[in-house]
């Protein structure tokens, strides 16, 4: 592969020059970086009991070598898929990595998979081992292992639980890496000459689809060269250095995670730090305080609208600081979104701007030091941009793909406001004549696993089919605007894009979730709000508005007034024909665990359009509530039918 052989050569991160020399597989470049740097230079730190215990690459190339004989000693073959369920740790990194040293495939899902879910990407990808993080997971494995005859064996590293657990097929991480330490004293060698056996266009990782589109996701097949290409891809953007910290926030099972905390990471010797839990993230990234960041935009919105929910909840003086300032940070937002520079006035305020408060509202967002930040997985809110590069954040929206690769990033300041940036070096891109995005990169994807008819169906001629509606502005920048098929089409004949406007919503910090709605051939758009229970109750406690439950709080006359005053501010923004007119708010969250929400939180419309039919007919009837069944499943196994009436409402201002 001349092309990736050539990026390799020529790119340098740091003081660290990645050359031909470093490898064209991950376990060549794992191999590299543990011959370079061995116990002398950190790989990870990973937070136990409060304390962040280093990992060093001679920890990362032990552990994942005898992991890897270990799965030899097991039976792993060339060509096995190695199925990873868990949060982020050392060991999911070094789970994939030993899987590739055998020439094998990982196979990665979110710790929050149900059963059926897990039993599902088991099936589809073919999966004959199993690396997975705790009691939880097993207690999954083992409940469809009946249905899962290909799994031979289920290893786990936190042991918690699981002491009294005698099922044949599980076996402990110490233990595996113990069978690993004897195998190699009977096959000295064999592990190094399978790592230098490994070539560039060999499968490496099926990565599955989020399935917004679908009812089940799709296992997209990678070879070392796309996801290097990838991952090379940003490293050209942006300069990582060897001190560089990441905090991943989600585990490899995410693409972008195979692209920045996997390749990346790799390839420029940086230092990923794990969490101690998923609940403890927030805190974690503070003490970190990493410089280069990349999240889903839902995740920058939503802690964009908790830094608002916490002004709100300060003394007067701060509260009037607050709005004192931030329109300085506005203004520079606005200047440099517009690719200008501000005057040397604004500088100097902005400047004591910084000082006063920006600088504290980086340090708790955990963004103290953050050079690069990165946004993907869907539209960031125009408000959500505003709000970042006024207060220091120099976030910038890159387009990409689990399947066509990255496609667009931002070079240096040249961010405009609304756009994902321009093409990445060797990539071609162009808009159908149906205004659907095409494109091709040395990042795409070898094809669906084993399902040629649904390859065929996205990859014609070299050009990737992205489904994404998108153009291009003036300066080269492309401008997403949502699924294709998520594109409403009014009676009128007015197309709006729900992204944008459900985006603009979220940036309030009393709107959690929110779904723009017009059902077939529908005049007006309507939209279901899911409120931020947290937020809207302490506004409610400061009104002294009672209430005992999530419902009565949604269906309070208050909170509704509440949540129209915020539907107003986005319709101001928007073209009379486009603007909401009629909403409702939900008596509960969206689920991910129900299939409403993907695993990085983004709608699942085609779920939602069928739970919801009914309440959508009544937004568009003439009644003023709706009733609604939902079927809820608690914790101990218990299932019933939920039936609630909910209000609907008519903003005000909107002309029929």
């Amino acid at each position: 592969m001349a092309y990736l052989r050539a990026r390799v050569e020529g790119i340098a991160t740091g003081t660290n020059q990645v050359n031909r020399e470093k490898g064209d597989t991950w376990p060549k470049l794992l191999s590299y970086n543990y011959k370079a740097y061995g116990a002398s230079r950190k790989a990870m730190r990973y937070k136990r009991r409060g304390i962040w215990q280093a990992y060093t690459w001679l920890d990362y190339y032990t552990d994942t070598k005898y992991l890897a004989l270990g799965l030899l000693a097991l039976g792993f073959e060339p060509g096995d898929k190695l199925l990873i369920v868990g949060d982020n740790a050392p060991q999911w990194y070094s789970a994939e990595l030993a899987a590739q040293a055998n020439r094998g495939v990982s196979v990665g899902v979110y710790s929050d998979a149900t059963s059926s879910e897990v039993e599902y990407i088991a099936r589809n990808s073919e999966s004959a081992y199993a690396v997975v993080e705790d009691q939880e997971q097993v207690d999954k494995l083992l409940e469809t292992k009946d249905r899962l005859p290909l799994i031979k064996k289920v290893i786990y590293w936190n042991y918690k639980g699981l002491a009294h657990y005698a099922d044949p097929l599980l076996l402990g991480y110490r233990e595996a890496l113990q069978m690993g330490r004897e195998f190699e004293s009977e096959h000295p060698g064999l592990f190094e000459e399978n790592v230098e056996a490994g070539e560039v266009d060999d499968p490496c990782a099926i990565v599955y689809t989020a399935g917004t589109t679908e009812a089940a996701p799709k296992g997209a097949l990678h070879t070392y060269g796309s996801m290097m290409a990838g991952a090379l891809s940003y490293l050209q953007l942006n300069q990582w250095f060897a001190g560089d910290n990441i905090v991943p926030f989600l585990p490899p099972a995410w693409m972008s995670e195979q692209w920045f905390s996997f390749g990346c990471h790799l390839l420029s010797g940086c230092i990923l730090n794990f969490p101690e839990a998923p609940e403890t993230q927030a805190r974690d990234a503070r003490e970190i305080a990493p410089t280069i960041a990349f999240h889903g935009a839902r995740l920058w919105e939503s802690r964009a609208a908790m830094v608002q929910s916490r002004i709100m909840d300060t003394d007067a003086l701060k509260r009037l600081v607050f709005r004192i300032l931030m329109p300085i940070g506005f203004r520079v937002a606005d200047v440099s979104l517009q690719g200008q520079k501000p005057g040397l006035l604004t500088k100097m305020f902005y400047a004591l701007a910084d000082r006063v408060l920006f600088r504290g509202v980086r340090e708790s967002l955990g963004m103290a030091r953050a050079r690069i930040c990165y946004s993907t997985g869907a539209i960031l809110s125009p408000e959500a941009t505003k709000f970042y590069h006024a207060i220091g954040v120099p976030i910038k929206s890159v387009y990409a793909t689990t399947e066509g690769g990255p496609l667009t990033g931002v070079r240096k300041d040249d961010i405009y406001s609304g756009t994902v940036g321009s093409l990445l070096e060797d990539s071609e891109a162009r808009i159908d004549e149906k205004g659907e995005l095409l494109y091709r990169t040395p990042g795409a994807f070898s094809g669906y696993y084993k399902d040629p008819e649904k390859t065929s169906a996205v990859m014609m001629d070299g050009w990737f089919h992205s489904g994404d509606s998108a153009l291009f502005d003036a300066p080269g920048h492309l401008r997403y605007v949502d699924r294709a098929n998520s594109v409403i089409e009014l009676a009128s004949g007015t197309r709006v894009a729900p992204q944008l406007v459900e985006s603009s919503l979220r940036s309030s910090p009393y709107v959690k979730d929110a779904w723009i709605v017009a059902g077939e051939a529908r005049s007006y758009l309507t939209a279901m709000v899911v409120i931020n229970y947290a937020n809207v109750s302490k506004w409610a406690g400061q009104q002294k508005i009672a209430f005992n439950t999530f419902g009565e709080l949604s269906q309070s006359q208050e909170v509704y007034e509440l949540i129209c005053n915020d539907i107003e501010r986005v319709n101001e923004g928007l073209p009379t024909e486009s603007k909401i007119r009629k909403f409702v708010n939900l008596d509960r969250e969206f689920d991910v665990d129900q299939g409403e929400l993907t695993k990085t939180r983004n709608l699942k419309r085609v779920v939602l359009a069928a739970r919801y039919r009914s309440l959508v007919d009544a937004l568009y009837a003439d009644g003023s509530e709706a009733s609604t069944e939902a079927l809820v499943r608690h914790q101990d196994g218990r299932e019933e039918i939920r039936k609630t009436t909910l209000a609907i409402k008519v903003v005000k201002g909107v002309v029929s």
